[in-house]
């Protein structure tokens, strides 16, 4: 277990041992403080983006629900008229070839999980890059007509400037013993909440029972139908694919309601996505991961028993080395004359290790959700960004 995986099972069951770290939470404090004043006093100068700026973040470690946030809200500007782009840190990605353009072709290994989700997802243009400066300029030379940006995370990134704020909060897991890090899991004092738009990020069920409460800002995850972690169409030419990929990509149905599954998450707060399966009926075996964690096929093949089910978000890293595996296949049945390239036909064996892979895959699902926020939301948005001069089309 590594010490990440140590503290979240620390905070999320409130270990007296925490409050041995007080004075590192103090520390870490009085450095947020000070890095805030800085900046609010002119000691340290901010970078002003020439179009809007809206940062949509949390103030604690752990998943809120912020990335589906960002997906639906991209999705809807887009839909409104809105020419709306994405700025990331690219956790996880190689900083070396950062800032970087992020597209539906790009892999989490250089820019990181979550911007190939957003990618991916919306098709809306993204940069990534831990500056947040120079994303953004990165962005701007390419797509000049922006109307708007959102910053994926960056709450805490104080030297960018923003014209708007949105801060997640996870109302089922709460603040928990409302510490700063390290004591519990708040990176910034529950206070900061008072200076931005919060939108309460809801179980379903408290969702469906908030009629009452028609003004408050509100979003839910919803799922959606289960989808197969491989696709034929998906595979380009499937006469250099060996049968076992092909006779995976064939199994269609899906585990049913009342079967045991293995969770995969790599998220940060998998026990949502496992209350979820729960939720729909499904008997879970927890596979918990770190957040944004380099998975490889060694994670997924001792789970032979049951069918396998995963995030979205760590769906894009298996798609990512299912493409790996598909281009080192091609390359290793075909040879070069001159200059053609003769491709040999398939080889009668597959290696073990293929074959291994090739049978998991066709018992890996995928199980999307989306974030469904109530009108409010919207109705706060759109006066936010035309007091901005970013103006909706009609719908």
């Amino acid at each position: 277990m590594n010490i990440e995986a140590i503290f979240t099972k620390a905070w999320q069951q409130q270990s007296a041992w925490l409050w041995l770290l007080l004075p590192i939470s103090w520390l870490y404090g009085g450095i947020v403080w000070l890095r805030r004043l800085s900046y609010r006093l002119g000691w340290q100068t901010r970078y002003q983006a020439p179009v809007p700026v809206m940062v949509v973040g949390n103030i604690t470690i752990g998943g809120s629900g912020k990335t589906p946030l960002i997906i639906s809200l991209v999705e809807y500007l887009q839909q409104r008229g809105v020419k709306v782009a994405v700025i990331s840190r690219g956790y996880g990605g190689n900083e070396a070839i950062m800032p970087a353009l992020v597209n539906a072709q790009s892999i989490p290994s250089q820019v990181g999980d979550e911007p190939c989700m957003i990618a991916a997802q919306t098709g809306a243009p993204m940069a990534v890059c831990p500056n947040r400066q120079l994303a953004i300029e990165t962005l701007l030379i390419e797509h000049p007509n922006i109307d708007l940006i959102i910053a994926d995370d960056g709450l805490q990134h104080y030297r960018l400037a923003r014209d708007i704020e949105w801060i997640v909060v996870d109302e089922a897991r709460g603040f928990g013993n409302r510490q700063l890090l390290p004591v519990g899991y708040l990176r910034e004092p529950i206070s900061r909440l008072q200076r931005s738009t919060v939108i309460w990020h809801q179980s379903l069920a408290a969702a469906k029972s908030a009629s009452d409460q028609p003004t408050k800002l509100t979003m839910h995850l919803q799922s959606e139908q289960m989808q197969p972690l491989i696709h034929l169409e998906g595979l380009g030419e499937i006469d250099t694919l060996p049968t076992a990929l092909l006779e995976s990509c064939q199994r269609v149905l899906p585990p049913k309601q009342g079967q045991r599954v293995h969770a995969i998450s790599g998220i940060g707060y998998p026990k949502r996505f496992f209350d979820t399966l729960r939720g729909l009926g499904f008997e879970v075996i927890e596979h918990p991961f770190p957040d944004h964690y380099a998975f490889t096929w060694s994670d997924l093949l001792p789970f032979n028993e049951h069918p396998i089910v995963m995030t979205s978000k760590d769906a894009v890293k298996f798609r990512a080395l299912i493409s790996q595996l598909i281009e080192a296949l091609r390359v290793e049945q075909a040879w070069v004359s001159g200059q053609a390239t003769i491709a040999l036909k398939e080889a009668q064996t597959v290696s073990k290790e293929i074959e291994q892979i090739a049978k998991c895959l066709g018992r890996v699902w995928v199980l999307p959700v989306q974030a469904s926020l109530s009108a409010s939301c919207y109705d706060v948005l759109e006066k936010q960004l035309t007091t901005l001069n970013v103006h909706f089309t009609s719908v």
